[in-house]
């Protein structure tokens, strides 16, 4: 048979062929093995990560109840999952007086104007809808305690989290160029000359690339329907120091299309793990430091074909 072989289109971020086929291979029971002993993979059933994503950060916030002490967490897109958490709070009567959140990230428009709260798919407006507003009253924080990027305050948003000591907590996961927050790979906002400079880098207003705006056109909130013009084409984000800087890290990969077996993120997920560490990877980064990393079964499985399926 006469082989056919190519070279990954120049709108692919990472293109090492021989990286790609490596890690296309991994297999389900070599998912958790890894050089770095404090980067701690764990491969779990897909109904339990939620539960563990909501019980850290439950817990955490209780505790700054309990010792009266600070917390400080930077949060993911904001899902539904904060208003099970917000349901935790009241039940248990936990105080939220010491909570300080920021938003890890936030559209913005082709000229770089951060979207206001307002914006009904913006992130700041799903804390509120989601987590804020769900929190009785008398538990919430002060309002200034939840933070995002706005256009006014992205050039110290870095320092403000510096200034908070750092965040205590960061949770995370990898979109489809890998990238964690707006932290793309191939755009000129984070173009350095080095792994080191890159590192170093912190919040700013980024061109997104085209594959992150597909990604998050079949997201719900832009109606799942592969709508990419109704995608913010910029965004706010916090940089890698910011991810570097937290106390802890938990990257979650378990992203599914509306609950099936069908995923952009089973392939990056490998890539991110056990694939080179490079801007170009934006998350693999967190193969470098201390990182609690939870894998669903549906996004460890082997990246293989299945003939008789579509799309």
């Amino acid at each position: 048979m006469e082989a056919f072989k190519f070279t990954p289109s120049k709108w692919v971020p990472f293109r090492d062929t021989g990286v790609l086929e490596r890690v296309r291979n991994i297999e389900r029971k070599d998912i958790e093995k890894h050089p770095n002993p404090d980067f701690k993979i764990r491969v779990i059933p897909d109904d339990e990560l939620e539960l563990i994503w909501m019980t850290d950060m439950f817990a955490r916030i209780k505790q700054s109840d309990d010792e009266d002490k600070r917390v400080v967490l930077i949060l993911p897109n904001p899902a539904p999952t904060y208003k099970k958490l917000a349901y935790l709070i009241n039940k248990f009567r936990v105080n939220c007086r010491n909570v300080y959140t920021f938003n890890m990230d936030e559209w913005a428009d082709e000229n770089g104007n951060v979207a206001p709260e307002s914006y009904p798919q913006g992130f700041k407006n799903a804390t509120m809808r989601f987590l804020y507003s769900q929190i009785d009253p008398d538990l919430r924080p002060d309002i200034n305690q939840i933070q995002g990027p706005t256009t006014e305050n992205i050039k110290d948003y870095s320092k403000m989290i510096a200034d908070m000591g750092e965040a205590d907590a960061c949770y995370s996961g990898p979109g489809w160029t890998g990238h964690c927050a707006f932290i793309d790979p191939d755009i000129p906002e984070f173009s350095s000359q080095s792994l080191e400079e890159w590192k170093s880098m912190g919040a700013r207003i980024v061109t997104l690339n085209p594959f992150t705006i597909a990604q998050n056109s079949l997201h719900g909130s832009f109606g799942m329907s592969g709508d990419m013009a109704a995608v913010p084409p910029r965004a706010a984000t916090i940089g890698p120091r910011d991810l570097l800087a937290a106390k802890f890290r938990m990257e979650m990969h378990g992203l599914t299309t509306a609950g099936t077996f069908v995923s952009w993120q089973r392939m990056i997920s490998k890539l991110v793990l056990h694939g080179d560490v490079t801007p170009q990877v934006p998350s693999s980064i967190l193969q470098t430091v201390d990182t609690d990393v939870y894998v669903t079964e549906t996004i460890a499985a082997r990246v293989e074909p299945m003939w008789n399926v579509q799309y």
